[in-house]
């Protein structure tokens, strides 16, 4: 098949055009790769199919979520090539479990709302993976998720057997209590136990989040947006006014920040 003389291709001809590039005659690059070595390329394309998402730009939303399915194909081929499981396989095991995990539409199970079929996805999630504890539903959890999603999931699960605060007022509380007990840590030589303890207040975070509805990583996300913007202001103020940042007296920065976050009030 030359594939140059085609008008538009489909997810067979990327399957097949990837099959190509690993072949002996394929491409040097394609051929060498490993899971291992093209793992960061993974994870760096999703993060910009999300950043389309983000921005709401549908036409960068398509070119990477092809450079995703790109990446799924490439998995796939290298295990084809050790006659473990193709593509084939893995389509064939997800819409397997979209059908199990869906039985409201697929089988006679009553879900009307999404909190039951939440209750169904789980039930069924501890079943199909054996896992009879929560504790075994805990450590399920990649960990590989960036830390604040880990530690939103983590709580999730525990909260589903009651093991939760009542209200937002008691994850607050726990939090000022965390934040004391890294306070009294900060001056000692103890790194293993500052590390615990700023892990439980970045832990506690999260459980505040949760009660209020927010994505942490989504508000970590928009703080740092804030933060960097405001500190383009600064840095310009400073220009203006022939303030060196790398000498000015911690003062004078502290007043040049609260002067930019005047300004962006108004």
């Amino acid at each position: 098949m030359n594939f140059k003389e085609k008008s538009e291709y489909n997810f067979n001809d990327l399957v097949e055009i990837v099959k190509i590039l690993r072949s002996p005659n394929g491409c040097p690059w394609d051929r060498e790769q490993t899971h291992k070595s093209i793992r960061s390329n993974f994870i760096e394309e999703t993060y910009e199919a999300v950043e389309a998402i983000d921005t709401d730009d549908t036409e960068l939303l398509k070119e990477e979520l092809g450079d995703v399915l790109l990446q799924v194909a490439l998995h796939s081929e290298i295990e084809s090539e050790k006659n473990t499981f193709t593509i084939d396989d893995v389509c064939d095991g997800i819409c397997k479990k979209l059908i199990v995990r869906h039985p409201h539409v697929f089988g006679n199970v009553n879900a009307e709302t999404t909190d039951q079929v939440l209750k169904n996805w789980d039930a069924i999630k501890m079943q199909t993976k054996s896992q009879k504890t929560q504790t075994q539903a805990m450590q399920s959890v990649s960990k590989a998720l960036p830390s604040l999603m880990r530690s939103t999931k983590i709580q999730q699960k525990a909260a589903k057997v009651g093991f939760d605060w009542d209200n937002v007022d008691g994850a607050l509380n726990k939090l000022f209590e965390e934040c004391g007990e890294l306070k009294a840590v900060v001056n000692s030589s103890d790194r293993d136990n500052q590390r615990e303890e700023l892990g439980d207040v970045l832990f506690s975070v999260v459980n505040v989040a949760r009660f209020l509805d927010i994505d942490s990583e989504h508000a970590l996300y928009d703080a740092c947006e804030k933060f960097t913007n405001r500190f383009s202001l600064v840095e310009s103020l400073a220009k203006e006014r022939d303030i060196d940042l790398k000498t000015a007296s911690l003062s004078i920065l502290d007043s040049l920040w609260e002067e930019v976050k005047i300004l962006q009030k108004m």
